[in-house]
């Protein structure tokens, strides 16, 4: 039997043949179209409700132990990495909505599976934990405030914002108040309810893509021709990510363990927040949603590459 280490180490592959799946029924009986994205928005809240549920809200003050850590991480991801966004964004095509889509995913930093990743390079998983809460609650101020900086306000004022508003009432804010509801409950359970959830997120996700995939058929063919240049900046961004990981852990003199779990913190992105976001928006911008979804897949080949570099560039003392 499969245990849940190994599922979500070969997730990429669960997600693959779940898009594959949902490009040849979306082709097969396009008919079907609006049952799938009317099905999408209660799997896309469940998964985040599920996701929200591994962070752990209810410690936040667990996360300033460290100040020294704690800064490098923030630091990195809310400083440095925007700086490579926008050095990265003239190699993307001029669409607004794949631009937008690009600066969505690459400025907020993952609260999910880079803990997974961080336990698989043997990095400093409770530091990786207690910080995910400080990552999720300033990616949620801060990034209007970045997509107007880096998309510029022209493009972002043609954005709704009552879909934005709803969408991020419906399918953050109210999944986040559940899973803090869910993890005060858990602490007098001895957090059986939480382990239980962790098995979630991946076959969640996975109905996810396939739901957007069968929807969405005719916008993945049209940003086919745009999609091969979105995936080199992708590319570029894990390479970048990686040397400034490297580079701030040896310049904060962090130890190997606090490093690697910088390393990670800085090459993953949070695209299960971002996704309902971009799927908000009307049909002209829903190219902005499969950038996200390769966004996803990139990285998740990305961190295979990571989990053996990383170790070996910082090393334990």
């Amino acid at each position: 039997m499969i245990d849940r280490a190994s599922l979500e180490r070969h997730q990429v592959w669960v997600y693959l043949v779940a898009i594959a799946l949902g490009l040849a029924l979306g082709t097969a009986a396009p008919g079907l179209a609006p049952a799938f994205e009317t099905a999408l928005w209660p799997v896309l809240g469940l998964l985040l409700y599920t996701t929200f549920t591994q962070v752990p809200l209810t410690h936040l003050g667990e996360a300033m132990r460290d100040a020294r850590f704690v800064t490098t991480v923030l630091g990195g991801n809310f400083l440095a990495v925007p700086l490579l966004v926008a050095a990265l964004l003239p190699l993307v095509p001029v669409d607004p909505a794949v631009r937008l889509g690009v600066v969505l995913v690459l400025v907020v930093p993952c609260t999910d599976w880079f803990i997974t990743f961080t336990h698989l390079a043997r990095g400093d998983t409770a530091r990786a934990i207690a910080v995910t809460p400080l990552l999720l609650l300033a990616q949620l101020l801060l990034l209007p405030a970045y997509a107007w900086l880096l998309v510029g306000g022209g493009v972002t004022a043609e954005v709704p914002l009552d879909h934005v508003a709803t969408a991020f009432g419906a399918l953050i804010i109210l999944p986040l108040v559940g899973a803090w509801l869910t993890e005060r409950r858990a602490e007098r359970d001895g957090g059986a309810l939480i382990a239980r959830l962790a098995w979630a997120p991946v076959p969640l996700l996975a109905v996810v893509v396939f739901l957007i995939a069968a929807s969405q058929v005719g916008a993945v063919a049209e940003a086919l021709p745009l999609l091969a240049k979105v995936t080199v900046a992708f590319v570029l961004f894990l390479a970048m990510t990686l040397a400034l990981g490297v580079g701030l852990a040896r310049a904060a003199d962090l130890t190997g363990r606090a490093g690697r779990t910088l390393t990670f913190s800085l090459g993953t992105r949070n695209s299960f927040v971002v996704l309902p976001l971009a799927l908000a928006l009307p049909p002209a911008w829903h190219t902005s949603a499969i950038v996200i979804v390769v966004q996803s897949l990139v990285e998740l080949f990305g961190m295979l590459v990571f989990l053996r570099l990383v170790p070996r560039l910082l090393p334990e003392r």
